[in-house]
């Protein structure tokens, strides 16, 4: 029965990511899925396997774990928050239920698959659309947002995960899987740029960069990399400062690129929240924190119909740095922060490590990625390949050491 269930669990749990884009239309297989791993767990670990998540990282986001559930529950706050670290605790039980599983490989794949079937998805749907409606404008439109697979954010966070994965499966030399990986690299870039995922697009160009400063020839790439921003920062001071048409156009590219309409008024609120409370020491708690952003929602906006959707759709803070300084206090923020600066120490020497995080922090600094469930699982998959005791990169590419 054991050799049965730990020759099935890597597939099970291979499955898990592959479901998740599709959670609005299989709610329950990816709960389904996550529970026959939790009971399987049991009867499929080893002792030894405990080994790959003894590390210090490790330790510090348990750490940070066990922060919340004891800070909330001493200012009787645990009911009413446990929702949001529920989703945290579900990360750091994807790292736990996946040290059984000694090939890894299956799982960075069930990302790539899972990315390519929610791209198919979705571009049927935008095909059906355009044979439908006369006014059609891809990435602007809302109906075309409509018609993606899942939010436009996380799907774009899903391409991104692909892209690196992909890049990090690639043989060093020659060999012929090497062509369908280069492939899903090609189709992911042409699936943002088709639905203008302005944030995974940026994104690309700064991980572009950052690569720059991995491998050999970094005595060329780091000035190439470095002449390429000045170029850039360049441009737009001559072109777009010079030419109010070129900057209304930059404008608008940043507005969408940040949904800015609605993350300018929530960060706003989010600095305000902070100036108006002393030190923060044991923070506002995640329920707390949506009230006094609703109670400057009231306060700061002046259109009422704006001001009627903030408060319905009780906004949070889209920024999960600021977020977790605001509900957990000045100690549970440095605990996170340090978590990220121990894995950037630790993974600094590997770029597709250092990517991930880069990844993570991004996304962080405009989505509290921790209050969606779907964001919960992959900044699981991030972590399960950061918080692993692995030292080398898988990219044989190019030896980044």
């Amino acid at each position: 029965m054991r050799i049965l269930l730990a020759s099935i669990y890597p597939y099970f749990y291979l499955l898990l990511f592959f479901t998740i884009p599709f959670d609005d239309y299989t709610r329950a297989l990816p709960n389904i899925l996550l529970a026959v791993l939790v009971l399987a767990f049991p009867f499929v670990v080893n002792k030894e396997d405990f080994k790959k998540i003894k590390t210090v990282p490790i330790l510090l986001f348990t750490g940070f774990c066990l922060f919340l559930i004891v800070n909330s529950y001493s200012h009787g706050r645990l009911q009413e928050d446990f929702t949001v670290i529920k989703k945290i605790l579900l990360s750091i039980g994807l790292v736990v239920l996946y040290i059984p599983i000694q090939d890894f490989d299956k799982i960075k794949k069930a990302i790539v698959l899972s990315s390519i079937a929610a791209i198919i998805f979705s571009v049927i749907n935008i095909v059906v659309l355009t044979n439908t409606i006369s006014d059609f404008h891809f990435g602007s439109s809302p109906v075309v947002i409509e018609a993606l697979l899942i939010d436009r954010l996380y799907l774009g966070f899903l391409c991104v995960l692909s892209i690196l994965v992909s890049y990090s499966l690639l043989k060093a030399n020659y060999h012929p899987i090497n062509r369908y990986y280069l492939a899903n690299i090609i189709i992911n870039v042409l699936f943002l740029f088709l639905i203008g995922s302005k944030i995974s697009i940026v994104l690309l160009i700064l991980l572009i960069l950052l690569r720059q400063l991995f491998g050999k020839n970094r005595k060329v790439r780091i000035p190439i990399a470095l002449l390429s921003v000045v170029v850039i920062s360049g441009l737009y001071f001559v072109v777009f400062k010079g030419n109010k048409k070129g900057a209304s156009s930059f404008q608008n590219f940043i507005v969408n690129t940040t949904t800015w309409d609605v993350r300018s008024i929530t960060w706003e609120c989010a600095f305000k929240v902070i100036e108006n409370n002393t030190i923060n020491w044991q923070g506002l708690g995640f329920y707390g924190t949506k009230e006094q952003l609703v109670s400057c929602y009231q306060d700061t906006i002046q259109n009422e119909y704006k001001k009627n959707q903030f408060i319905s759709k009780r906004y949070n803070a889209h920024n999960q740095f600021l977020d977790f300084y605001l509900s957990t206090g000045i100690l549970g923020f440095l605990l996170f922060i340090a978590f990220v600066l121990l894995l950037l120490i630790k993974n600094r020497k590997s770029f597709f490590y250092t990517a991930l995080l880069a990844s993570l922090v991004l996304y962080c600094m405009v989505e509290n990625v921790f209050q969606r469930q779907m964001g919960a699982y992959y900044i699981g998959f991030i972590l399960i390949i950061l918080l692993s005791n692995k030292s080398v990169v898988q990219n044989k590419i190019i030896n980044e050491e």
